[in-house]
């Protein structure tokens, strides 16, 4: 039984997409070699998740004697424990840091809504390193919290599951939370970007604005998959995507997401082909949102060294966007489930990310009156938007 609870706790940490992230910017911000988010109870410390830089030596599951750790302390008190030097400090004769070979380390303690502690997120380094600093803390304590908070909601999930007997109910009740959870979690994220942005107007060095820029990234990311968990939301329970028409150069639109995808994958080649068109009637912001699902997946599951070719045209009365990829063709099983929600493990298990994507693409094509459709072969994978032009092109 102790394994099933050791198994389960470090697949919830596993299954929550911002954890790797995490534990990089706490070692870039810090210089730190070594973090992770840890399971401690009593009698066993069990790491959950690492990023190893020193040949420390754990991976998720490893464990530590619990006695031999500080974190046993940390759960008994359930105080953030911050070392910048342990040869300056009260640790000085304290057996741990002699027995792990630490001279830096800092420990937040990882408590549940409820009240009931999971563990720590911690870091540690054979270095000296100026942790104790209000940045330094404030950006864990909000890590921890972001942390707690998803395991609550992964507990939450699953007791509700098991407490419901009726398919219908489970379905809808899952479906609210999404929306609730989608919403709640934008207040730690956007502490973490008021943050972002207060750090943005000091002079940092060079290491400083990399770690600025990979912070944002991941905020970036985290809102995405907020905003897809709403919108399924949204879609689920019956309100559908809402759209707002108005007369758009689209060619404009198109220019401005392969911009933002080629600045997040640099050494990925995105061509374009555009035929005249004028003004088409449609949502922007929403059209801009399906271009981007589209284009991100043939980034994401085509091959890495061909290019991606995006086509825009207008023909005859209706409005058509291409996305072209080489790569493995999608199989048979998984074209039948291709624009269902959290269908990404039918098409690659090991890639990132909730599934919503091309869901939602297909929800947004449908909004303005039109579809996706698919082809693909060994020679390559195209996706097709096409919806009505008609009086929207102002030709």
């Amino acid at each position: 039984m102790a394994d099933d609870w050791i198994a389960r706790d470090v697949a919830a940490i596993a299954r929550i997409p911002a954890v790797p992230s995490i534990l990089d910017v706490i070692c870039r911000t810090t210089g730190m070699g070594f973090a992770a988010v840890a399971r401690v109870t009593e009698d066993r410390w069990v790491a959950c998740s690492v990023k190893d830089d020193i040949a420390f030596g754990l991976a998720p599951g490893g464990e530590l004697k619990i006695e031999t750790t500080i974190c046993n302390e940390i759960r008994e008190h359930r105080e953030p424990v911050i070392i910048n030097d342990v040869d300056k400090s009260s640790f000085l004769t304290h057996p741990t840091p002699a027995l792990y070979g630490f001279k830096s380390y800092i420990s937040m303690p990882i408590v549940l809504p409820d009240g009931r502690f999971f563990g720590t997120l911690c870091a540690i380094d054979p270095r000296p390193a100026q942790l104790e600093n209000p940045e330094i803390v404030a950006m864990f304590k909000l890590f921890a919290e972001l942390i707690a908070f998803h395991l609550d909601a992964i507990d939450r999930v699953a007791v509700s599951e098991a407490s419901l007997s009726n398919e219908r109910e489970m379905s809808a009740l899952r479906e609210q939370f999404i929306a609730v959870l989608g919403h709640d979690l934008r207040n730690p994220l956007a502490a973490i970007d008021a943050g972002i942005q207060t750090l943005g107007r000091d002079s940092l060095s060079p290491r400083g604005l990399s770690v600025i820029d990979l912070t944002k990234g991941a905020v970036r990311r985290m809102s995405k998959l907020i905003d897809d968990v709403l919108d399924f939301a949204r879609t689920r329970m019956g309100d559908g995507i809402i759209v707002q028409r108005k007369p758009v150069v689209i060619g404009q639109v198109v220019q401005h997401v392969a911009a933002e995808l080629r600045a997040a994958f640099p050494d990925k080649i995105i061509t374009e082909e555009f035929l005249p068109m004028e003004k088409l009637l449609c949502d922007p912001a929403r059209l801009a949102q399906l271009f981007s699902n589209l284009m991100a997946n043939a980034i994401t599951h085509g091959s890495p060294e061909s290019p991606v070719h995006v086509r825009a045209v207008t023909i005859d009365d209706s409005f058509e966007f291409s996305v072209e990829n080489a790569g493995d063709p999608i199989s048979p099983q998984a074209m039948d489930r291709l624009f269902a929600p959290f269908a990404r493990g039918d098409i690659r298990s090991n890639q990132q990310g909730l599934g919503l994507g091309l869901y939602i693409a297909s929800e947004v094509a449908s909004a303005h009156g039109g579809a996706i459709t698919v082809t693909s072969t060994d020679a390559a994978t195209r996706f097709t938007f096409r919806m009505p032009a008609g009086e929207g092109v102002e030709l």
